[in-house]
């Protein structure tokens, strides 16, 4: 019996060494009772100490040992408002407290020690800025709130108003705080981050205001941003390049290396945004997005997300009634973006769902909304999608589902993007810190579905990556809460969608997974460990049930040791090389391949080395183009970095020889941060050789560029807001120049392209139309150009192929043809489709359409699902054979036309202008023509017109209507060669409509010679016909010119000069004799006009002095300074003529005949002089354009023309950007400084006021030898309103003005009754009079022509028939709509004349250059179209005398609405 009992013993005492190692490996749980959950829980920086702010209690408590044992500090108790760590030095927190005195703790909380403060803290994110240099940790500022109390005069109450001011200190509060600066918003040390090493140790950055107040209360416009490197003894503005108009800062940020700061424009109503970034705090550039001008920026609508070292991440509410954005990447100097992800998922704080991975370069996930147009549009429930990228975004891909969830069973969906796994992320936050990764590399956890979208989050289970989110793996059904601890060896996980009494872990990669029992019942709210994961101890946070709670509370510190189950550490065996980037393609990123030391999976043991991070370790990868981007002085196009101009040089290089040679850049250089090994040879940022003359110039020299195109031009065109010009060429070519004409390149050469269409909305964004269903589109201003498929192939109609929204960017609507042969067929066709994602998906809505738009328009506020068409009535046949035999139709359809509406059952065309929908309609039974106007597309009402004038008959057109009327010219005449027409002027709201000016000049295609100058409201030129009578005999018509001062209220001729440009007299000096010059209708291209925008009062003509207008070829070039009042010869012969740099710059080049030379001013006429553009022995050019940007700020031109008897285009490319370095000073405030003048138009005026009032214009003064530049116009500014005089009224309907200037009645004509309404509460109204008030006049008091007899407003001040009768036939002013379509048509998208709403009376502070348009006659509806290179063999010749206007008279400026802004920092 001995040895049985002896081996009963033995495996006794082995069951109970077993059982008591057993207990041994269980973790350690211990749990502390809280009466609130923790506010903030964090631990003091590679340190065992946690702190516990009791928000609601304003106290805190304190844990040495990583949450085990906590203990209350006592000093704080009720005192606690705000904790916050040093973020630098792990020995300092701060408690800020309600009032002055505060609490600092140098030895992490173990002791606490007051310091006084002369303000209590603002309530404000961040009231401490830290200096991140480690010299400097101890230099603080401290931003406090100076309450200022005050009574109400007729209540008790008292009330507070605040003044922010910042305070700092160099010893963390141990020395005495000293003043930096009062009335301010924000300051931070421009060494915020520890990455930011570019900046000045001492600079510090504040905004605040350059207005002292008493009460708190600003003007934006006070708002500025300042540095100083002496704590503000001496301090700068940052004008950001913009000077005087440098202000409104809004926000300032440091995220990563980049310094952000917000402004609004407060010279733009609607507020844009624009961000400037700077790494180094003293030169900014503002931050370009592609769709800068689309999107435009408002406050609260941005978010600068998690950004790297060398870029810079932000992303953009585009989708203002939905919270929908989309996420752009900078370059390294975080001032170039583009497109990174469209449709990401934002809250309505701004929060959005992107996060990169920790520690592994290039690797982050974001959610976009698949649905995002349903969102949007209908308000729909939004459908998520996880995406990751492992190249900075550059390109992403849906998260790869696991085959199987964690019993082993297939998921019910099956490959593909519809079957992939989707994450909650940081805008479904449910715990503290990072949503996916840790400092444990590679280790990813998310809660999520599998699926087409991401269900909701109590619907989801959790997954695990261990690879960086290449593949991914169920762990556990339900949501979970997870930590990562010593670097990912431990795994922990704890169910938040209810009480649970366990956690669990694993120690193999998630692949088994243990319980621990926790000894009560909590539903876990947060989840830690230490900063760097590397520790075994966890901290968990929740709330416990009834049974588990105490006396104390019900919130509990739930720790737990997995220290205790003392498993073995790891040894060398145990690790291995883990690359954080194994994606095919993807492993090198920023010139490197990155990996870690990580514990093999299997490896049973713990890896130690607390507080000590994962080191990262770099294999460095032969340079390729993605290391390297473009250099300053060098843009982006397709593929390849093209010089902006001349390159900058070093002093003393070329300086004695311009024909030699120097090393300059080749365009590229290396990313900044960059380890790529470049290659021995031929790195693509070696210094390349290149010509001294190709070099800038020294000072006051001009330089030029010469290309020669392969064969004629067609048309060009300029981005807007860009130096981007594209050139369409017969033979199917579009060549780009992203630098203003400097070089050139062909866009896809083996592509035949038939049209080139601009967003009229959205100003970088383009299409290019090849002859097949290929197309191409830019959405940053032709820096790239991507290949899509139109639905079919482009219509062979002459309508626009593509209709562009003028709210949403994406959406638009393409009408192609099928079924055609060159002259038609059986079923030849248009057919029309839609698109809400630019192209990428389209739905078809109608067929037999001549032309398709949407409804809305910027101030026309319709439905913007609502798409319009003109429809042919019968859908069958062949298209080319409908006119006159098949009825066009009106019909609108909302919902994307899903909801049709017949609007009319026969129409010539339809078109938009501001609020209005304009509609000619056939009358029923008659060979007449109906002008309807609708404000909701909906309902429509027709206007009136004086006798003999009917529209019925005449051919008519629009002129302008921007000064709160309409101008309409109706052709009176049309026999060849002696066309004219009478210029009418509406009223206020466009119903009725009185003689302004006889006899008008136009062309055999309806276009009129009519003019209005740019930025001086109500000044315009008109040419009219002398001899009418004799014109219809013989042909040939004399001409006069006539301008106005008061918006067509009276005309009168122009004044001559006293002497032409040689200083003799003009052979003509009686009283007949005028300054006439040539107008519209005589230019080769349409957009040449009189004036610039950006240089008000400035204008240039070709024209004589005489009775009447000579021949082009025997005119002068003439200049005025102030609008048309006075002028002078400044050269004799024709001109044609371009205004640079605000006109700094004047360049002009003869325009009757081939030429070698330019002449160019820099004092606006004045002095002139020549510069020869060709070399010796080269033919001389016929030139005929001169262009630089659209808004005439640059001082870069380019020359188009062809040699003699040549077909090839030719451009040369002249830069004066060397002539002068100093740029001007606008200093209003000390004209000693200042290079501006104030200037007004009535200073020529018999009239002292223009429209009511005085208005003074800041200009340049003439003799200043400096440039503008590209900043904002400086904006005019009102002087007073003036008395109501006789030039403030015009003539009432049915009126005409007699040869005394008298208004009187017409003959056969009848007055329009009185109109009794009492409105705005007034006391009388006025009999009707012969006279009426321009509505765009704003004078006051004095004569008042208009009202006759007065009487006595009834007591209920209600409306006459009269005023409703006004109301329901509402602006119906209406263009010629063949000009329309000839626009529209033409490829330059859609403007808006702006048809003022009735009585209104609001000054426009700016006339742009894009105001005006001109139409041709209906009768000649449909017959223009696009310009077509190439439809089904047609050739467009290339000598025609001019190139045929393409765009009316101009395009006109786009109004964006208001969308909703944010600005996030990261502090």
């Amino acid at each position: 019996m001995a040895q049985p009992l002896s081996r009963i013993r033995c495996i006794i005492w082995f069951l109970l060494l077993c059982a008591l190692a057993v207990a041994a490996q269980k973790p350690e749980v211990q749990v502390t009772h809280f009466k609130n959950h923790p506010a903030r829980l964090f631990y003091f920086d590679d340190t065992t100490v946690v702190l516990y702010h009791d928000a609601q209690a304003l106290t805190l408590f304190r844990s040495d040992n990583e949450g085990k044992d906590w203990k209350e500090i006592d000093i704080l108790r009720g005192k606690a408002l705000m904790v916050i760590p040093h973020p630098y030095d792990n020995r300092y927190a701060f408690v800020l407290t309600r009032d002055k005195t505060h609490y600092r703790t140098s030895n992490r909380g173990e002791s606490w020690q007051t310091f006084a403060m002369p303000a209590p803290p603002a309530l404000v994110g961040a009231p401490l800025s830290f200096h991140a240099d480690k010299d400097k940790w101890g230099h603080i500022l401290y931003q406090g709130t100076e309450c200022i109390l005050k009574s109400h005069a007729l209540t008790l109450v008292v009330l507070t108003d605040a003044i922010l001011q910042i305070w700092y200190t160099h010893d963390a509060f141990g020395d005495t705080p000293q003043q930096l600066l009062t009335q301010t918003t924000k300051c931070l040390y421009g060494r915020n981050t520890k990455v930011l090493k570019d900046a000045s140790p001492n600079l510090i950055l504040c905004v605040a205001f350059d207005e002292k107040s008493t009460n708190g209360e600003h003007t934006l416009s006070s708002s500025r941003l300042y540095a100083s490197d002496d704590y503000f003894k001496t301090k700068s503005i940052i004008d950001f390049g913009l000077g005087k108009q440098g202000r409104g800062v809004v926000a300032l940020g440091i995220v990563s290396k980049f310094m952000v700061a917000a402004l609004k424009d407060i010279s733009r109503p609607d507020g844009e945004m624009m961000l400037y970034v700077s790494v180094d705090g003293k030169e900014w550039g503002k931050a370009k997005f592609p769709h800068a001008s689309s999107s435009q920026l408002r406050e609260n609508a941005y978010t600068i997300v998690e950004s790297t070292t060398h870029s810079l991440a932000i992303d953009v509410l585009l989708h203002s009634n939905a919270a929908v954005g989309t996420l752009f990447v900078s370059n390294s100097n975080g001032t170039y973006f583009v497109e990174a992800l469209k449709d990401t998922n934002r809250n309505s704080d701004g929060y959005v769902d992107f996060e990169d991975l920790y520690g592994i370069e290039g690797v982050g996930i974001a959610n976009v909304v698949a649905n995002a147009e349903e969102v949007e549009g209908r308000g729909a429930l939004k459908k998520l999608r996880s995406v990751i990228t492992f190249d900075d975004g550059s390109s992403w891909q849906p998260l790869k589902a696991p085959d199987t969830d964690v019993d082993g069973k297939p998921f019910s969906c099956s490959g593909g993007g519809e079957c992939s796994l989707h994450l909650n992320s940081v805008t479904q936050a449910h715990n503290f810190g990072r949503i996916f990764s840790s400092p444990s590399p590679g280790f990813v956890m998310g809660v999520g579905s599998v699926g087409d979208h991401l269900l909701r989050y109590e619907d989801c289970d959790t997954f695990l990556s261990t690879d960086a989110g290449l593949t991914w793996k169920m762990v556990h059904k339900n949501a979970h809460i997870y930590e990562f601890g010593d670097q990912g060896s431990i795994m922990v996980i704890i169910d938040n969608e209810e009480f649970t009494s366990h956690l669990r872990y694993s120690w193999d990669d998630g692949k088994t997974w243990h319980a621990v029992d926790l000894g009560v019942t909590i539903r876990a709210q947060s989840l830690t460990t230490i900063p760097d994961s590397t520790s075994q101890k966890f901290i968990l946070t929740g709330f416990l049930n009834r049974q588990s709670s105490t006396d104390i509370g019900r919130y509990a510190v739930v720790f737990v040791d997995f220290a205790a189950m003392k498993k073995r550490q790891c040894t060398e065996n145990d690790f291995e090389k883990w690359y954080a980037r194994t994606a095919k393609g993807k492993e090198c990123l920023m010139g490197h391949k990155q990996w870690y030391r990580r514990r093999k999976p299997d490896a049973d043991c713990y890896v130690g080395h607390k507080f000590q991070d994962p080191v990262e370790h770099e294999d460095n990868c032969p340079c390729a183009d993605e290391d390297y981007e473009c250099d300053y002085n060098y843009v982006k196009e397709g593929d390849k970095c093209v010089s902006v101009g001349p390159e900058p040089i070093p002093a003393g290089v070329c300086a004695h020889d311009r024909k030699g040679t120097y090393l300059g850049s080749s365009g590229y250089r290396l990313i900044p941060g960059n380890t790529c090994k470049p290659p021995s040879r031929g790195a693509k940022d070696e210094k390349v050789e290149k010509d001294c003359a190709k070099a800038q110039p020294p000072e006051g020299q001009v330089t030029h560029q010469t290309f020669k195109f392969p064969g004629p031009m067609l048309q060009y065109m300029y981005f807007r807001n860009s130096h981007t010009v594209l050139v369409q060429l017969d033979g199917g070519q579009i060549w780009q120049s992203s630098n203003e004409g400097y070089t050139w390149s062909q866009l896809n050469r083996h592509d035949y392209f038939i049209a080139m269409y601009m967003n009229p909305y959205w100003n970088d964004r383009a299409w290019l139309i090849t002859n097949t269903r290929k197309v191409y589109m830019t959405t940053d201003t032709g820096a790239t150009w991507i290949e899509m498929q139109a639905p079919m192939e482009p219509n062979i109609f002459g309508v626009a192929a593509v209709n562009f929204h003028p709210k949403q960017s994406d959406w638009l609507i393409w009408v192609g043809s099928t079924d055609c042969t060159r002259t038609g067929g059986p079923n030849c066709r248009t057919e029309a489709y839609y698109t809400r994602d630019h192209g990428r998906r389209w739905s078809k809505f109608d067929t037999y359409v001549r032309t398709c738009n949407w409804a809305r328009d910027k101030g026309l506020k319709i439905d913007e699902t609502e798409i319009i068409c003109e429809s042919y009535r019968d859908k069958k046949g062949d298209q080319m054979m409908f006119v006159g035999v098949n009825p066009l139709q009106l019909v609108i359809g909302k919902e994307f036309y899903s909801q049709k509406t017949v609007l009319f059952h026969n129409v010539v065309g339809f078109a938009k202008f501001s609020e209005y929908l304009l509609v000619a309609e056939i009358a029923d039974g008659a060979n007449a023509l109906d002008l309807q106007v609708s404000l909701d597309g909906q309902s429509f009402a027709q206007g009136l017109f004086p006798p003999g004038m009917r529209l019925d008959n005449h051919a008519y057109t629009i002129l302008e209507s921007s000064t709160d009327s309409v101008f309409l010219h109706v052709t009176m005449s049309t026999v060849q060669g002696a066309e004219w027409g009478n210029v009418l002027k509406s009223n206020s709201n466009g119903t009725y409509y009185g003689l302004s000016l006889d006899h008008v000049n136009r062309n055999e295609r309806g276009y009129v010679d009519f003019e209005k100058v740019i930025g001086l409201d109500g000044i315009a030129v008109m040419n009219v016909v002398a001899n009418p009578e004799e014109a219809a005999i013989h042909g040939r018509k004399k001409l006069q010119t006539r301008i106005t001062h008061n918006d067509g209220g009276s005309w009168k001729s122009m004044t001559p000069p006293a002497k032409d440009s040689l200083g003799q007299s003009y052979k003509c000096s009686d009283a007949t004799c005028a300054l006439h010059i040539h107008g519209y209708t005589e230019r080769y291209d349409a957009r040449a006009t009189y004036s610039s925008p950006s240089a008000i009062g400035l204008m240039m003509a070709v024209g004589n002095v005489g009775t009447d207008l000579a021949a082009y070829t025997d005119s002068d070039t003439f200049l005025t300074r102030d609008g048309g009042f006075t002028w002078e010869e400044v050269h004799k012969d024709a001109h044609l003529f371009e205004f640079g740099d605000s006109g700094s710059v004047l360049v002009m080049v003869n325009d009757e005949g081939p030429t070698d030379h330019i002449l160019y001013s820099t004092d606006e006429g004045l002095n002139w002089k020549e510069y020869k553009f060709t070399a010796t022995g080269e033919d001389p050019l016929r030139v005929r354009e001169i262009i630089t940007v659209p808004q005439d700020t640059s001082r870069k031109f380019l020359l188009l023309g062809y040699p003699h008897m040549r077909a090839e285009l030719v451009a040369i490319h002249v830069d004066f950007s060397a002539i002068t370095s100093r740029k001007c000073n606008f200093e209003p405030d000390d004209p000693q400084k200042d290079d501006f003048e104030l200037w007004s138009p009535s200073e020529e005026r018999e009239e002292r006021c223009l429209f009511g009032r005085q208005t003074l214009y800041h200009r340049r003064l003439r003799d200043r030898n400096c440039y503008i530049g590209e900043k904002p116009k400086v904006p005019e500014k009102i002087v007073k309103n003036c008395e109501c005089t006789t030039s403030d009224f015009e003539c009432e309907f049915n009126h005409m003005r007699n040869s005394a200037g008298e208004c009187v009645l017409v003959e056969g004509a009848s007055p329009l009754p009185n109109d009794e309404s009492c409105v705005d509460g007034q006391d009388f109204w006025y009999e009707r009079t012969p006279y009426r008030k321009i509505p765009y006049s704003t004078c006051e008091g004095g004569i008042r022509p208009d009202r006759g007899t007065t009487h006595i407003c009834p007591g209920i001040k209600g409306h006459s028939v009269m005023f409703w009768m006004t109301f329901l036939a509402l602006p119906f002013a209406f263009t010629g709509l063949v000009g329309y379509y000839y626009y529209r048509r033409g490829g330059f998208g859609g403007g808006a004349i702006r048809l003022p709403e009735p009585g209104s009376r609001s000054i426009h502070h700016e006339t742009s250059f894009v105001d005006t348009l001109a139409s041709i006659p209906w009768f000649l509806v449909g017959v223009a179209g696009v310009a077509y290179a190439y439809i089904t063999s047609i050739k467009v010749p290339f000598f025609s005398d001019r190139i045929q206007p393409q765009r009316g008279y101009r395009t006109v400026p786009i109004d964006e609405d208001a969308q909703v802004l944010r600005f996030e920092d990261e502090d």
